[in-house]
């Protein structure tokens, strides 16, 4: 890397490392997690376990990282979710009578990774991006005493080491995970935090790639829970004084190249929500925050991701995908689940790169999830979301 690019990409690298840690990724599209952590990722349903193309591809599978070159890549998605709730009854206990939307509806996420191959011919490759969140901004007194709403961000920065052994490629990823909530207008069920907060932890991630054939690619990756410190200013309404961890998950999936430049990729996930009792215990009745107490009642998920990369010429490249995930709001949580109705199930997304150079390309994408409904007695929860993105990479 020569000094002029390497002090550029240094202070880009800095400004998008604060913005991450400032950015809010709200209601992301399941559940609480994004769809695809970079902008070509977006553009192709989420999909590509099995695909490494890019430096962000370590995000999905750390295995992707040791069929990368040297490469630089940035990017940063706007993320708009829309989100309310109506309710035809009233009862303390209810939400407001009356159909209302949540406020702050455009959040930036970034994303910035550099793969870099090493002497060893194995590979390091250091990523950060978004992994998730939720957030809701009510203007009105949902609960009867002031307006409500809740912001959960989530960052992940992960040390990939990564190499070939034949046919198989591996990855191991070592991940810091840093959290940061607040929540307003929840004293009706006895919640005495104020201050946002922040929690700090970590966990795994590993991965594997097997070239099948010269056209097909299988991958396997997966990720342990997130163990986290407690959220001490949200004691009374997290499960367990605060407790908050990440879920786990683990995502397989296939690459085939139909054509030298046709590629289609498959994947298959499942993100275990029930690691986490503070997002899986059933919704009940204050007090919330003790141990085993009540939670948001989110169900584990599954997740069906479709991608297609068209390398259509030397400049342009075309990428589409649909994505489909399980809801895990159920009509039994929609109370709670108006504070974070992560419910939207259909993605259609599209997009590309054009290379200006031979060394650098503009990645473009957009993601369209339309509005999702769930209902429970006389409060219904709805979403619909829009993100548009852009990025940069750099190949050495």
């Amino acid at each position: 890397m020569d000094n002029t690019f390497g002090q550029t990409a240094a202070r880009l690298g800095m400004t998008l490392t604060t913005a991450l840690l400032l950015a809010t990724p709200a209601a992301a599209t399941k559940g609480m997690f994004a769809l695809g952590f970079s902008t070509n990722q977006r553009a192709m349903g989420g999909a590509g376990v099995a695909y490494g193309y890019e430096a962000m591809s370590a995000a999905i599978n750390p295995a992707n990282a040791a069929n990368v070159g040297r490469q630089f890549q940035m990017g940063i998605d706007i993320f708009s979710p829309r989100r309310g709730y109506s309710n035809t009854v009233a009862n303390p206990q209810l939400p407001q009578p009356g159909t209302f939307d949540s406020g702050s509806e455009y959040f930036p996420v970034p994303n910035i990774s550099y793969n870099l191959p090493l002497a060893n011919g194995n590979v390091l490759n250091i990523s950060a991006y978004g992994n998730g969140g939720m957030n809701t901004d009510f203007s009105n007194p949902v609960f009867g005493i002031a307006p409500a709403g809740i912001d959960l961000s989530q960052l992940f920065i992960s040390a990939t080491y990564a190499g070939t052994s034949g046919n198989l490629s591996w990855g191991i990823a070592p991940t810091l995970a840093i959290q940061t909530f607040k929540a307003e207008g929840l004293g009706n069920f006895l919640v005495t935090g104020t201050d946002r907060d922040w929690s700090y932890g970590g966990g795994l991630r590993a991965g594997i790639v097997y070239q099948a054939s010269p056209t097909v690619s299988l991958g396997l990756s997966g990720q342990t829970k997130m163990y986290m410190s407690k959220f001490d200013e949200w004691a009374t309404l997290f499960e367990d004084a605060g407790s908050f961890d990440i879920p786990a998950s683990i995502t397989a999936g296939i690459a085939w190249k139909a054509r030298p430049n046709l590629t289609l990729m498959m994947d298959v996930q499942r993100i275990f929500y029930s690691g986490v009792p503070a997002i899986s215990n059933p919704a009940g009745p204050p007090p919330l925050g003790l141990p085993g107490g009540p939670g948001f009642g989110w169900d584990n998920i599954n997740v069906l991701k479709l991608g297609l990369e068209w390398k259509a010429n030397d400049q342009m490249t075309w990428r589409a995908g649909y994505a489909y995930s399980e809801n895990p709001v159920g009509p039994e949580d929609v109370v709670l689940g108006v504070l974070a109705p992560g419910v939207v199930t259909h993605h259609l997304t599209a997009g590309g790169t054009y290379a200006v150079s031979d060394s650098n390309s503009i990645d473009f994408a957009v993601e369209y999830a339309p509005k999702q409904t769930v209902t429970g007695g006389s409060v219904a929860i709805d979403m619909s979301q829009i993100s548009l993105s852009v990025g940069w990479t750099h190949n050495f």
